[in-house]
């Protein structure tokens, strides 16, 4: 308990200098992979910690390790995603963006905030610790996905010896009390994954469709006919949801065009869900496009796996919640939430924990902007409780052997 106290004590003398760090994040947006200006904010704000830092090779990731003062033990990894969204912000805050067409719109600048904020606890009680903590300030999470690159650059050895224990916080504009922790043991988010259709034909006169190869039709049979069979193809206890959201086709009205494109995401939970999915898609573009006497292209885009709660380090990371802030600030997920996290290749290594936590800036959640909006909104008070988890799941685990 005493160890518990110590870390809110220093969460809360070093929150001043975490928001003034997210905000200064929030003004400069950056997307995918390359993002030198957030790299640098976060590499000067750990600039006067005993840390070992590596930067990645062909993506702006930061790798720090810091070793505990009693020697080797435990390696403990901890991890805040970087990047933000193409989104034009519509907030109206005093720090927005001052890039222009790109917004943290899902709270990433708190994330690598709050673990910039963690690293310091944790260097203000290195003399304790046996063993040692790798900071994984990760990009392109919403996008090509830095984790794999990542991990193919050593980040599990980056101590000298493996991890033991991986953990992440995601903060949330809405559906969740401010101040509120959630997860489930288990499968905590969805596989993702992006396809794109190209129907292919010969255009034309609109006048005259039987001189012509039409992809239009066709293709609106495929959108209808993929929705139906998941409905009749999937089995209701492992679900799936299958989305178009883009449909291209057409210059004028009176031209039928040569080639229609649409494009979607697969959400699922299994494996064997996600390989359905994928027949589905196939056998409704390829089937439909036979019959119409029509060419037809399915490109697969990969997304993540979905990721998965260790059992024993979900427990670890609840009791923490609990004895850091209370019974009432944690909140067991009855499901697994449709987004997905490349966070999952790192729990597929290393057993771990994912939790989620609300960072409303408003009196109603339910009714707040969500993630991903241009008016979402979080407050970065929350960073004194994230900064403090963090620090408080790495003290525990270390000291657990």
């Amino acid at each position: 308990m005493q160890a518990t106290q110590r870390t809110l004590d220093l969460a809360e003398r070093f929150l001043p200098d975490v928001v003034r760090l997210r905000r200064a994040l929030h003004q400069v947006p950056e997307l995918d992979l390359d993002l030198p200006k957030s790299q640098a904010l976060l590499l000067d704000a750990l600039a006067d910690l005993d840390l070992e830092i590596t930067l990645g090779e062909g993506l702006s990731s930061i790798t720090a390790v810091l070793r505990g003062g009693r020697g080797p033990g435990p390696v403990v990894l901890l991890r805040g995603d970087m990047d933000a969204l193409p989104v034009v912000e519509a907030t109206g805050l005093p720090y927005a963006s001052t890039h222009e067409g790109r917004m943290h719109a899902c709270g990433h600048d708190l994330h690598a905030a709050g673990l910039v904020g963690a690293a310091r606890i944790l260097h203000g009680m290195r003399d304790d610790l046996r063993g040692d903590v790798v900071f994984m300030f990760q990009p392109g999470e919403e996008q090509s996905g830095g984790a794999v690159p990542m991990l193919e650059q050593g980040l599990l050895t980056a101590a000298g010896r493996p991890v033991d224990a991986c953990y992440s916080v995601h903060v949330h504009s809405a559906g969740l009390p401010f101040g509120v922790f959630r997860s489930r043991p288990g499968i905590i988010n969805a596989h993702n994954e992006e396809f794109v259709v190209r129907v292919i034909g010969a255009g034309g006169h609109a006048s005259s469709p039987w001189r012509v190869l039409d992809p239009l039709p066709a293709a609106c049979e495929m959108v209808l006919a993929m929705q139906t069979r998941i409905t009749r193809s999937i089995d209701i206890f492992d679900p799936a949801v299958l989305t178009i959201g883009r449909f291209l086709g057409g210059t004028k009205d009176n031209v039928i065009p040569d080639v229609v494109e649409f494009g979607g995401t697969i959400r699922c939970f299994s494996d064997s869900a996600l390989a359905k999915v994928r027949e589905i898609v196939d056998g409704c573009a390829k089937g439909i496009a036979e019959a119409h006497g029509l060419k037809v292209a399915v490109e697969r885009i990969p997304g993540y796996p979905a990721c998965v709660n260790d059992v024993e380090e979900f427990e670890h990371a609840r009791q923490t919640v609990v004895d850091l802030f209370g019974e009432d600030r944690f909140q067991r997920s009855v499901n697994p939430s449709g987004s997905g996290d490349d966070f999952a290749y790192v729990m597929r290594q290393v057993p771990g924990a994912y939790f989620g936590v609300g960072a409303c800036a408003s009196a109603d959640p339910e009714t707040a902007a969500a993630g991903h909006s241009p008016r979402a909104v979080f407050d970065d008070a929350i960073l004194r409780d994230t900064s403090a988890f963090l620090a408080e799941l790495a003290i525990r685990r270390l000291a657990r052997g």
